[in-house]
């Protein structure tokens, strides 16, 4: 279905990013990675599909390196057909005790950049008439939770860039969409845990048990796999009036 195309999927070495990037790359197209992970394993898992790899390392907090990359996507691969806005970092604290610095490095990384990229890629996407912007929110883009106001202001903020930038390519074959994942058991998410059982004085697998139930009513921690069938779903043919949606895979956590 993607044969030929490319896609570029940011903070893509582990977690969401790379079973995003597995799934896509089974569908035949050629991946560009990002983030500061195991690069060697994540080009080898990818490889091991067929796929063509290549590998940026830009710091999704300043714009100059996402400019290099995006570059980089187009002078290796031709264009970039496919984007996925992955790229994301976590601070939890109250409000009042929020670091600012720590602010402005969440929004920069989880918004600002989505921003970035997808200004660059579209010109081409429009050229061709052809592209896929596949945002990746959360839950918190829907719902808020305390003492993550930074990620809730930046994961809403990317909701409203996806709305804007379906509006304005609605009469192309652009379409930009936002995927909504409750609780992926990804290391971000395991240090979570961790923290949790350490606090509470009780074992990681209850630890686990406990935080699914305070969110997300299946219980079940939604897995990279499915988020990366969702985001071909939107790629392909099918979904070529999807447009400008926030879905939720979410085990149930904002139908309460």
């Amino acid at each position: 279905m993607l044969a030929r195309k490319t896609a570029l999927v940011t903070g893509s070495t582990s977690g969401i990013g790379l079973g995003i990037a597995k799934s896509l790359a089974r569908q035949g197209a050629r991946i560009v990675l990002n983030g500061f992970g195991d690069v060697e394993g994540a080009q080898k898992e990818l490889a091991a599909l067929g796929a063509e790899v290549a590998y940026h390392g830009a710091d999704m907090s300043k714009p100059a390196e996402i400019a290099d990359m995006m570059k980089f996507a187009a002078d290796r691969f031709g264009q970039v057909d496919v984007l996925v806005n992955n790229a994301g970092i976590q601070h939890v604290a109250a409000i009042e005790d929020f670091d600012p610095a720590r602010w402005d490095a969440v929004i920069a990384i989880n918004l600002t950049s989505a921003f970035h990229t997808t200004r660059l890629a579209i010109p081409a996407m429009r050229k061709a008439n052809w592209g896929r912007i596949v945002n990746i929110a959360s839950a918190h883009g829907l719902v808020a939770s305390p003492e993550k106001s930074a990620y809730v202001a930046a994961k809403h903020g990317i909701i409203g860039l996806t709305k804007t930038v379906a509006l304005e390519t609605a009469t192309t074959g652009i379409t930009c969409n936002a995927i909504c994942p409750g609780w992926v058991l990804t290391p971000l998410v395991q240090k979570q845990i961790e923290a949790r059982a350490q606090a509470g004085g009780i074992d990681i697998e209850q630890a686990k048990r406990e935080l699914l139930g305070e969110k997300q009513p299946s219980l079940q921690f939604v897995t990279p796999q499915e988020l990366g069938e969702l985001a071909v779903f939107m790629c392909s043919a099918a979904a070529n009036n999807v447009r400008g949606v926030a879905w939720n895979v979410d085990g149930g956590w904002v139908a309460r």
